[in-house]
């Protein structure tokens, strides 16, 4: 079986310098995680990024509704969220 697999320029060049012992460990590497997790947590914060548990019938419903829209299922979400915020949602009535 082939298990060659390809990679780019950039990330062959990261394995051939680890490779060749080129890499070598910090002594403050619990501070520095520490650091860079805090700076990914306020980029992440400062974009407005927001996780939900959503019903799979009703991610099923918003991801063709999407589709037949033109749009990522994200970017129908985020639409709807801000129409609703900004009190352009118009809610249609149910059928009686």
């Amino acid at each position: 079986m082939d298990r060659t697999v390809n990679i780019e320029q950039d990330e062959q060049e990261l394995l051939d310098s680890y490779e060749q012992d080129e890499w070598v460990s910090v002594d403050t590497f619990q501070e520095r995680a520490l650091e860079y997790q805090t700076y990914a947590a306020a980029t992440l914060e400062s974009m407005g990024l927001v996780s939900i548990a959503l019903p799979q019938e009703d991610i099923k419903a918003i991801r063709a509704k999407a589709a037949t829209a033109g749009m990522s299922y994200q970017t129908l979400i985020a639409n709807v969220m801000h129409q609703y915020v900004t009190g352009t949602l118009i809610e249609k009535q149910p059928d009686r």
